[in-house]
């Protein structure tokens, strides 16, 4: 698999499994998704760089402080990517229909 389609794959087992629908998604509007995939990105780079290196930023809690068992790395720093990139898609989609609401 390329990297759209695991990024794809992902993003339909966050709805499905996850329960992260359009509606669920609609509910956030302060970039909390987009947060939350540079924090995956952000840990794939930290884990490129030390390989050991698995964290839980302290920021987290901030982000998300009601929910920090959303807070799931992998060990696998392409994991993450996807994992951001499907985070991404979900905020692009948001916006657009945020945008076709607004006219």
């Amino acid at each position: 698999m390329n990297g759209s389609q695991m990024i794809d794959n992902e993003r339909t087992r966050q709805i499905w499994q996850e329960g992260f629908t359009a509606q669920h998604d609609d509910a956030y509007g302060s970039c909390e998704m987009l947060d939350a995939a540079l924090f995956y990105a952000g840990m794939a780079c930290i884990q490129l760089l030390d390989p050991a290196l698995l964290c839980r930023p302290a920021t987290w809690r901030e982000l998300a402080p009601q929910s920090p068992e959303w807070w799931k790395p992998s060990p696998d720093p392409i994991r993450n990517l996807v994992k951001a990139g499907a985070l991404i898609a979900a905020e692009i989609d948001r916006l657009q229909r945020r945008a076709a609401k607004q006219g």
